[in-house]
């Protein structure tokens, strides 16, 4: 056998493991999940008297953070859907393109003698989204992933904010909190296929790898307020 013939093979083997170790050295790392964080207690209690309550929550995309609000125990109803744009841009293909002024949201309605708003804030920073992260929530980014709470009522508009000084004065995410208050405007139901997401899709790549930590990790650190059945609703009309 000619001596070249031994060589090639060689060095075809030699350049093919030093292509393999660029390429692990050079690809982007892996994209995270939101960190989990004990979020404090609030020190301001809400007080929202009888009857069913709503408010509104974005906080990246609205599959996990319906996902979690739908096992809380005194949720009524967690519809996805969108805030902050006007009518004709609100449809998942237009706001994902990043050209409008929605942020990806879930509306909330539950009975606050069973969960109150400032318990739902606590877990919300708990498990759901990260608030140090500007204009992006984990694997997702652009400012239609924001974080931003939307109170429905001058007590919730209160609590929010007396708790989001109290975040990031606890320093329990080591960086500044970002996430920010915005005015309601009308919520705009997304589309059928994007309600009780999780559920209708349990075996989704993005849904297991994202969005079932955060539910496993509600369970184990709210088992009070954890309930195993999902909250199935379906799209709801414009609030």
């Amino acid at each position: 056998m000619p001596f070249a013939s031994l060589r090639i093979p060689s060095l075809s083997v030699a350049l093919a493991a030093t292509a393999a170790a660029l390429a692990v050295v050079s690809a982007p790392a892996p994209a995270q999940a939101e960190r989990v964080v004990t979020a404090p207690a609030s020190k301001r209690i809400a007080k929202e008297g009888s009857g069913l309550k709503t408010a509104i929550f974005a906080g990246g995309c609205f599959w996990g953070v319906e996902g979690v609000f739908s096992h809380v125990k005194g949720v009524k109803s967690a519809v996805s859907g969108f805030h902050g744009g006007s009518e004709g841009t609100a449809s998942y293909r237009t706001i994902v393109s990043g050209m409008t002024q929605h942020a990806e949201a879930v509306m909330i309605t539950y009975d606050p003698y069973v969960v109150r708003y400032d318990e739902l804030l606590r877990i919300f920073f708990s498990v759901v989204t990260d608030p140090t992260q500007l204009n992006r929530q984990g694997p997702d980014v652009g400012a239609h992933y924001r974080s931003a709470l939307v109170p429905l009522s001058d007590e919730q508009s209160a609590v929010a904010k007396a708790y989001l000084k109290q975040l990031d004065a606890s320093g329990a995410w080591g960086q500044p909190v970002v996430t920010k208050i915005e005015a309601h405007r009308t919520f705009y139901p997304a589309e059928a296929s994007h309600q009780d997401y999780m559920v209708k899709n349990p075996y989704s790549a993005y849904i297991m790898r994202f969005d079932q930590p955060k539910v496993a990790a509600f369970k184990a650190m709210f088992p009070r307020d954890y309930h195993d059945d999902f909250l199935r609703d379906g799209p709801k009309s414009g609030a």
